[in-house]
């Protein structure tokens, strides 16, 4: 994912999410950052955050929102 995402994208992998939770599997949510995007790190953080409320219900955080060089990860496993 991008952190400036268009709408219909999102949720074409929100759906991809839901099957794969809904499958038992765990999701890995990688945001890329390139040039000016990366003196926009709140963009990223407000994406992840949209997300885990949404899954909030059958899913939960299994690895927080973290910054590694211009990627920004967060692991969600279902909730069983």
């Amino acid at each position: 994912m991008r952190p400036n995402i268009d709408s219909h994208d999102y949720e074409t992998k929100m759906k991809a999410v839901r099957r794969f939770f809904e499958e038992g599997d765990k999701v890995k949510l990688t945001l890329r950052f390139r040039g000016r995007e990366m003196a926009h790190m709140e963009l990223g953080m407000q994406l992840l955050n949209k997300v885990r409320e949404e899954t909030a219900t059958i899913a939960k955080v299994e690895a927080e929102p973290k910054l590694e060089g211009r990627q920004m990860m967060m692991v969600l496993a279902p909730r069983s």
